[in-house]
């Protein structure tokens, strides 16, 4: 399987976002995130780091006004 999980990091820590994710797609909002059973969230973030191999997403908030 290629999902990876969505982790939100705060600090030192890495908070689960969203499990098995096999999507992640630009949204106006910031990133749309889709699992494989069809669950979706959306966050205001960016990729800080993508770590394939442990199949790990991590996320950085975006605190930036656009």
């Amino acid at each position: 399987m290629c999902e990876a999980h969505a982790y939100l990091r705060k600090g030192e820590q890495d908070e689960l976002f969203l499990e098995n994710v096999d999507r992640v797609e630009l949204h106006e909002q910031g990133l749309l995130l889709e699992n494989i059973f069809g669950q979706r969230k959306i966050i205001k973030a960016r990729i800080k780091e993508l770590a394939l191999v442990d199949h790990k997403i991590i996320l950085e908030e975006d605190l930036e006004e656009k």
